[in-house]
């Protein structure tokens, strides 16, 4: 099991998602700003790779404005090597990466407009991982979409926008389950459809379901993933107190998570925990876990 956190590491001093109001937009700011995003990318990497932390989910901040129309600049062609670097470190430490368009990109909107956006941010995601070399165990992971009043036909029309997209974005998108919308059960429908990988959400699982346990629920959503696509991923959370249900924990409750682990231990997948103290509680599960001898290492490359 390769164990990770998304995004943002709280013990550095940098962020690998640092952008701009698009008032303020200038040619001379977004090439300072991904600079700094690229260059702190790889300071966390290497944080991550001293602390034998295999798995790390990638801001889709690091090239502000990528897929906007206001974004004309060659990026591709001026940070080609940069990215390139970045993409061989992840290679030769054997890191699992993976990226998380945010909640506008919705390829089942009924709104054609959303779609050709989303579309867009989604290339834009597959491009990144194009440049960094990386095969199609690394994923963009998104959530179906809205109902919209209307499940099946929602799902029809994510089939039917799904199947406009490249063939790169096919090779690196998976589906998640979410918290109130699309369960387990509709995402595999929609893969049994499409073949498309279920990510599985622990956490969204918990509060929206299908009566499955969850032994049944990763015999399932496992079955959805082929060697190319690497093993199945998996976000974990637990319900942070006193606030809102949905709200995700602060801290890893080790408690919790030991019991989770427990009950799915004869499953192979890696894990990403989505716990606010990113790479805080990794650290703290990885110590436990190296009692029973479960996470992956891997040999230190410079």
């Amino acid at each position: 099991m390769k164990i990770g956190y998304p995004c943002i590491n709280r013990s550095l001093g940098c962020s690998s998602s640092k952008t701009f109001r698009l008032k303020s937009y200038s040619e001379n700011l977004l090439i300072e700003k991904i600079n700094n995003n690229l260059d702190c990318l790889l300071k966390i990497l290497k944080y991550n790779r001293e602390h034998n932390i295999l798995f790390f989910r990638i801001s889709s901040d690091l090239i502000p404005f990528a897929s906007h129309p206001v974004c004309t600049y060659d990026w591709k062609k001026l940070f080609k090597e940069k990215i390139k670097n970045i993409g061989y470190f992840i290679r030769e430490n054997q890191i699992r990466i993976s990226m998380h368009p945010d909640q506008f990109t919705l390829i089942n909107s009924p709104d054609e407009d959303i779609f050709k956006r989303s579309k867009r941010e989604l290339q834009y995601h597959a491009d990144i991982l194009a440049l960094m070399g990386l095969d199609s165990s690394a994923k963009i992971q998104i959530h179906v979409g809205g109902v919209y009043g209307d499940k099946e036909k929602s799902i029809t029309r994510f089939i039917k926008r799904y199947k406009k997209l490249s063939k790169k974005i096919k090779e690196h998108l998976v589906i998640e389950n979410d918290e109130k919308s699309y369960c387990l059960a509709d995402c595999l429908n929609l893969s049994a459809r499409i073949n498309i990988p279920v990510l599985f959400d622990v956490f969204h699982h918990s509060l929206y379901n299908n009566k499955e346990s969850l032994k049944a629920a990763f015999v399932l959503f496992s079955k959805t993933w082929s060697l190319r696509d690497g093993v199945p991923l998996v976000d974990y959370s637990s319900q942070a107190q006193a606030k809102r249900s949905g709200s995700h924990t602060e801290s890893i409750d080790l408690n919790d998570f030991t019991g989770f682990i427990k009950e799915v231990e004869k499953f192979d997948f890696d894990l990403m925990l989505e716990i606010k103290d990113k790479e805080k509680s990794v650290l703290k599960v990885m110590h436990k876990l190296k009692l029973s001898g479960k996470t992956k290492k891997t040999t230190k490359k410079a």
